[in-house]
């Protein structure tokens, strides 16, 4: 595996997550969310599981009111930000496609 790097560490904030497309050698470009919470990075394909749409209604607009879920703008599922299990919406009890990330010398790098 190859590591991409999306940004720096400190361009994600705790409990923040933002929206990025990559483009790995192979030249497939990607569409992730990267979150940051609890010290830990994650990141994800954007696209509902449900529906394949991007789950943001604005750019880096991912967590729902409270904060405490990532959240589809379109049908409102509901998906925990440390695994992308969906526990609320059409989509409940499936997942995000998670996407190998690590932090190296202050940058994160997706890993394709």
């Amino acid at each position: 595996m190859i590591g991409v790097r999306v940004c720096i560490l400190d361009d994600l904030q705790e409990k923040d997550a933002r929206g990025f497309r990559v483009t790995p050698p192979d030249g497939e470009v990607l569409s992730l969310i990267v979150v940051r919470k609890d010290g830990e990075v994650y990141a994800y394909r954007n696209h509902c599981p449900h529906t394949g749409i991007n789950l943001e209604w604005q750019p880096d607009q991912f967590f729902d009111p409270g904060g405490g879920f990532l959240q589809c703008a379109t049908h409102g599922a509901l998906f925990r930000p440390e695994d992308g299990y969906c526990v609320r919406g059409p989509c409940a009890g499936d997942s995000l496609e998670a996407v190998p990330v690590r932090v190296d010398n202050g940058e994160i790098l997706v890993l394709v």
